[in-house]
C-alpha cells in the first residue's frame, strides 16, 4: 500500500514538473515582445552603455561579442530573455554593472532583438526577470 501511495505520488509530482516546465517558456521573440517607442529609448542607452565595447553597431569589439547575428544565436539560441538580462544585470558594463534599472535593461534589449531582426509589438518589453524567463531566444524564421 505505502509504495503505490509513493508511486503515485512520484508520478504526480513528475507531470506537475512537466507542466510548469512547459508553462515556463510560453512566448518567443518572434512574437513581438517589444515595442517600437521601447527600442528608441534602449537605443539611447545601448549608444552610452554598450557601442564602446560591442560596437556603434553592436557587431562585436576586441573583448565584446556581436550582439546580433549567428554570433548572437550561438550564444543565446533556446535561453529565454530573461537570461539575457539576468547576464546584463550581473555584468555589463564591466566597470559598473550595477549602472542600469530592470527597465533600461529591458530596453536595451528591445534594441538587441530589433537588430537581430525581431518584430516589435504593441506593449512594451516586461523589466521583471520572471517575466522574461518565459520568453525563448530561437532562431528567426
Amino acid at each position: 500500500m505505502k509504495l503505490r501511495v509513493l508511486s503515485a505520488a512520484i508520478l504526480v509530482l513528475t507531470v506537475a514538473g512537466v507542466c510548469i516546465s512547459a508553462l515556463q517558456t510560453t512566448r518567443s521573440v518572434r512574437d513581438g515582445v517589444f515595442t517600437e517607442d521601447q527600442r528608441k529609448r534602449g537605443a539611447e542607452l545601448v549608444a552610452q552603455r554598450c557601442a564602446a565595447c560591442h560596437g556603434a553597431d553592436l557587431n562585436g569589439g576586441e573583448e565584446a561579442p556581436a550582439l546580433y547575428g549567428a554570433n548572437f544565436m550561438a550564444n543565446w539560441n533556446g535561453l529565454t530573455v530573461g537570461d539575457l538580462a539576468e547576464r546584463i544585470r550581473i555584468s555589463m558594463p564591466p566597470t559598473d554593472p550595477d549602472i542600469n534599472n530592470a527597465q533600461q535593461r529591458a530596453d536595451m534589449i528591445s534594441v538587441i532583438l530589433s537588430v537581430n531582426g525581431y518584430p516589435s509589438g504593441t506593449k512594451d518589453l516586461e523589466s521583471r526577470t520572471e517575466l522574461l524567463k518565459q520568453i525563448k531566444i530561437e532562431p528567426r524564421q
